[in-house]
């Protein structure tokens, strides 16, 4: 059994990555709430774990160099984010790995990016799949 927020962290960058790889090269306020959905703030008006661990994994790829950003705005956002060139690279990538290929390109001989399958894992695919992926893509 997998630590649910593990694959919340995952399903959270896959979804960061995407947003900013469709904005690229521009750079783009990316919000929480466009990520994680809207947030249901406690009775003292702190934002919720969930959203805040959203936030965090924003902040954490950061760190990590997979993107940049100006700064941020409070626990909503990122402003002028965009991803790094080893984030760029990473998500622009043609997929070598038969075993990360599977069933997103059935019958089609054409290669397909890192973003692609990506894309496939996130709305079509189990947690497991997708958290399997990330791992991989991180650990690049």
């Amino acid at each position: 059994m997998s630590d649910l927020h593990i694959d919340d962290f995952y399903r959270d960058s896959a979804r960061i990555l995407l947003q900013l790889y469709r904005h690229f090269p521009r750079r783009a306020m990316i919000y929480t709430e466009d990520i994680n959905g809207a947030d249901c703030p406690d009775d003292f008006g702190l934002p919720s774990d969930r959203h805040q661990a959203c936030f965090s994994a924003m902040l954490w790829l950061a760190d990590n160099g997979y993107l940049e950003y100006g700064s941020t705005v409070a626990l909503e956002a990122l402003d002028q984010a965009v991803l790094s060139k080893s984030g760029f690279t990473l998500l622009a990538a043609i997929e070598s790995k038969p075993e990360y290929l599977g069933h997103s390109n059935p019958g089609k001989a054409e290669p397909q990016t890192r973003s692609q399958l990506l894309r496939y894992k996130l709305k079509h695919e189990s947690s497991i799949k997708l958290a399997d992926y990330m791992r991989y893509l991180l650990a690049l």
